[in-house]
């Protein structure tokens, strides 16, 4: 494939977005109608997980197609070493422009050096965006580190200076990440601030079956991050429109994916940093050549398997040094040769490790180890277990009962198994107490 044949690429990424946020996961809202159209008519990764629940270490997996672990980012407040390429120097080794416009997150400063941006050409961004800006008030900085501040509200900014560089770059083959932060909640208020007027429509509305059981603060902010959803599908409409303007449809990639959930405080003390679908479920499709009329894909899709994609999709070589694996054989209904399960890093709150199966979630945690000091354990103690096909929402742990022993035997063989190659070493798994049978725990409970 020569550079003029290569298609453009642009990432629509956003921040901390829940999967049933979407019409095709079964949200009644109708918040989505863009994303709905292009899973339709493009590709749906309908499984999709984050490999890392943090805002800084998914960014890095992201970037680079390497697990958090491997490159040190395993929590926010790491720099992105320099000697880990990222997406940006492969697609300009191979003819591309390159830009980034928005939150960026793995950075030492800010403003962030040129020396600290992963290679890209073009850059209009924040390290912390959500410390530079505001709804209505969106800061971000150039190429020349000077500050820059555009009109509207952020959603709408920042869509507004997308569209302006992929215009600019209409005659160039062009990589564009957009970094959104919506629908993130903003840190000094912890509130979700939509645009004027959103956050009423939506509150008191439908809540996913986890919220709705569990609480937390959902019926404070549901609306307001609801209304942030509402907005970033008007952006993707909007720069699918001048995409199709610009006559570049045809020759563009387009694809839109979160870097983790929102639990809304339901599983710890804050939003996500959890083994849970609501931390590690996101929203993710294509569109493009390649992508269009491939369906809904029925395998798991991790985060770290996205980078390998993009390549794949633009023609560039995938290199050995990435973890993941292309979706292209997927998308085509090649037969593939790899395990379908998602592995799955937490840090900050704790130092976790999960799989995340079709039918099945197992999570086991390092309850001595400090997960903002530490990265990794010699030793995990098991902690939950949820069979997905009849707890979709994971609102009974099984963890310790004799009925699933079978069943966690093969887990914890398959989890040490994926630590082992992806971090090196097989760590020891505690198993859990016996909590007995089910049926013997009902018993005393009615005793009782």
């Amino acid at each position: 494939m020569t550079t003029e044949q290569r298609p453009n690429v642009i990432v629509f990424f956003t921040d901390q977005q829940r999967w049933d946020t979407t019409g095709v996961h079964g949200n009644p809202l109708g918040l989505t109608p863009n994303f709905d159209r292009m899973a339709l008519e493009g590709t749906h990764a309908s499984h999709s997980f984050t490999c890392q629940p943090v805002c800084g270490p998914a960014r890095s997996c992201l970037q680079t197609g390497k697990y958090a672990t491997t490159t040190g980012c395993y929590r926010n407040g790491i720099p992105l070493p320099d000697d880990h390429k990222t997406l940006a120097h492969y697609f300009a080794e191979a003819g591309y422009k390159t830009g980034y416009i928005g939150k960026w997150h793995l950075a030492g400063e800010e403003p962030v050096p040129a020396e600290q941006r992963g290679g890209y050409d073009y850059w209009l961004a924040s390290n912390l965006l959500e410390f530079t800006s505001d709804s209505y008030d969106t800061v971000m900085y150039n190429g020349d580190n000077e500050a820059v501040k555009l009109p509207g509200y952020r959603v709408d900014a920042m869509t507004d200076a997308a569209i302006r560089y992929i215009d600019r770059h209409r005659n160039d083959p062009f990589f564009l990440f957009l970094s959104y932060i919506e629908p993130h909640h903003q840190n000094h208020l912890d509130n979700y601030p939509a645009p004027y007027g959103y956050e009423g429509m939506y509150t008191g509305k439908w809540s996913p079956p986890d919220l709705a059981a569990l609480v937390g603060s959902a019926p404070q902010h549901l609306g307001g991050y609801y209304g942030m959803v509402k907005r970033l599908d008007e952006a993707l409409g909007r720069l699918m429109d001048a995409v199709r303007s610009l006559k570049l449809s045809d020759n563009t990639i387009i694809m839109f994916t979160s870097d983790h959930g929102c639990h809304f405080k339901t599983r710890n003390s804050e939003y996500k940093r959890s083994c849970h679908d609501s931390s590690l479920r996101v929203p993710t499709a294509f569109i493009g050549p390649g992508f269009t009329g491939g369906g809904r894909l029925q395998r798991l899709v991790s985060l770290i398997d996205l980078p390998p994609t993009l390549l794949d999709a633009a023609g560039i070589p995938v290199p050995a040094s990435m973890e993941g694996h292309s979706l292209l054989p997927a998308v085509r209904k090649e037969k593939e040769d790899r395990p379908d399960d998602v592995f799955v890093q937490i840090s900050e709150t704790q130092v976790g490790r999960a799989l995340r199966t079709p039918r099945w979630k197992y999570s086991v945690s390092a309850p001595e180890k400090h997960g903002w000091d530490d990265s990794a354990s010699a030793t995990y103690t098991e902690e939950f277990l949820y069979d997905l096909e009849a707890d979709p929402y994971e609102l009974t742990n099984l963890i310790g009962l004799d009925a699933y022993e079978v069943v966690v035997r093969k887990l914890r063989e398959r989890l040490v198994e994926r630590i082992r190659s992806v971090e090196g070493y097989a760590p020891a798994i505690v198993p859990a107490e016996s909590k007995g049978s089910f049926q013997r725990r009902v018993a005393i409970r009615e005793a009782n």
